[in-house]
Order: C-alpha cells, then structure tokens, then sequence
C-alpha cells in the first residue's frame, strides 16, 4: 500500500498504482509494444478518466489492474476488489436479470436467500425495479447497461474499471446514466478508472482526466477536474475543459505522424 500527501498534511491511500509498466504483446519481429513506461496512481475514491487514440493502450490498462493479464516491465499495484465492465453489458442471455446479478455471489459462496435479497436491493438501486425476470435480449441498450452495473455492485468492488460503458448508447440514454453513475459512485465511495473515447464525457465524470500517447501508449498528460458536481455534459466548463482536452489530443497525434 502507498499513500500520497496532500497539502493539509493527510495522507491519502492509493488505490491503484502503475510503477514504470510495460506491456508487449508477441515476440521478436512481430512484438508489439502496446505501453512503454506508464506511470499512474490513483487515489482511493478518485474518478480517473483515461483518453487517447485508439491503440494506445488504454483497455490493456485496465486489464493488467484488472488481473487480466501481467505486464512485461514494472509493477501494478491494486488495493482493494476491481470489478469491470465493458462496452457491451456481457451478460448471460439464458439468465434472468436478477440470476445475473446474482452470479458473482453465487460463486463467492453467498446463501441462496442472502443473493436473493441483496440481488433484489442492487436492482432497485439501478432503477430496473420490475426487470428482475426478464432475460437481456428484453431490456434496452441503457437498461442492459445498468444490469451490468448492478453485477458489478455484486462483487463488492472497491474498484470499478469501465472500458467505454456508454459508448454504444444515445446520447439521452448515455446523459442519465452519466447522473445515475456519479451519484452511486459518490455514495459508494469508489474509485472509478473509466476508459473514454468522448471528450465531453471525460470532463463530465472525472475528478482527473489522463491523456496517452499514440502506441506505444504513455501518460503525456494529467488534468485535474476543478468544477463543482453535480455537472452537466452542456454546460460551459465542461465544453471548455472539453475543447483544451480535444486540441491536447489532437496535438499528440500530429506529434506522433510526425516522428
């Protein structure tokens, strides 16, 4: 475990660190060099928003915090229960919604009539009060979404690693959820890495948003978040915190076509 210190003098537990990490994939003349150094901690109940090109390493990220995978170079270090979620919900279409959410319990050991009550809360907190028995193919996009959530929840993470959640969805469907997340979130206390194409959404979730390189994929910058929640995806800060992320972006990739 490692801590950082603030400036009131506290020191703060970090929940996930990368010490120097290096990932290839294959060998000889077909490696490929996904990260190469990457240094990142994140504190316990931080939102930290990863954004850069794709192929620049941002999923095998959160797959190494996960324990997915290991990296060829350096350390990761995670304190606390990671849980993912991915684009798609990855539910298993022959269950039941709740059967669903039950699963990581059932597999932990958890009685029968303790997942029931706890898979029945975990529903209600992600507002599919009444979607209990049906099965995915029967739910919306954002409904799917939220199942997957609840899952999550299951697992008593400490750690919730979101590659691109949202991206699928309407951008109505994707607004609410944004609201709904950030208030589980906050009242969950959980750290939260969130992988992110969208800009707006970046600046609309994060505490700190963390922009890579082109592959092979290093943290080039860090931007600390400094507006007031709740926040809105159209308000002006966030589409101006949105348009500074955008033209950093835009300048690694020319940087990175010109090498």
């Amino acid at each position: 475990m490692s801590a950082d210190v603030v400036p009131g003098g506290d020191a703060v537990r970090s929940a996930v660190t990368l010490r120097s990490v290096t990932k290839t994939f294959g060998s000889g003349s077909d490696a490929v060099t996904a990260l190469r150094d990457v240094k990142l901690d994140i504190a316990a109940g931080e939102f930290v928003c990863l954004i850069g090109a794709s192929g620049c390493g941002k999923s095998t990220i959160l797959n190494l915090v996960a324990g997915l995978d290991s990296p060829t170079g350096g350390e990761v270090v995670v304190d606390g229960r990671a849980a993912m979620m991915f684009q798609e919900s990855a539910l298993f279409p022959w269950l039941t919604i709740t059967k669903n959410v039950e699963l990581p319990m059932r597999l932990a050991g958890v009685s029968r009539a303790e997942r029931k009550e706890r898979a029945a809360e975990l529903i209600r907190t992600v507002h599919l009060d009444g979607f209990g028995d049906k099965r995915p193919h029967q739910l919306s996009g954002g409904m799917r979404q939220r199942a997957a959530l609840a899952r999550a929840f299951a697992q008593e993470a400490d750690i919730l690693l979101m590659d691109e959640p949202f991206g699928a969805l309407d951008a109505m469907t994707r607004d609410v959820l944004h609201e709904e997340l950030d208030a589980l979130v906050s009242d969950r206390r959980l750290t939260v890495l969130f992988v992110t194409h969208n800009v707006r959404e970046a600046a609309r979730l994060g505490d700190r948003i963390v922009i890579m390189s082109p592959r092979p994929g290093r943290v080039t910058a860090e931007i600390a978040v400094d507006i007031e929640r709740p926040r809105r995806i159209d308000q002006p800060a966030v589409s101006a915190l949105a348009a500074e992320v955008t033209d950093r972006l835009r300048e690694e990739v020319l940087v990175h076509a010109r090498a």
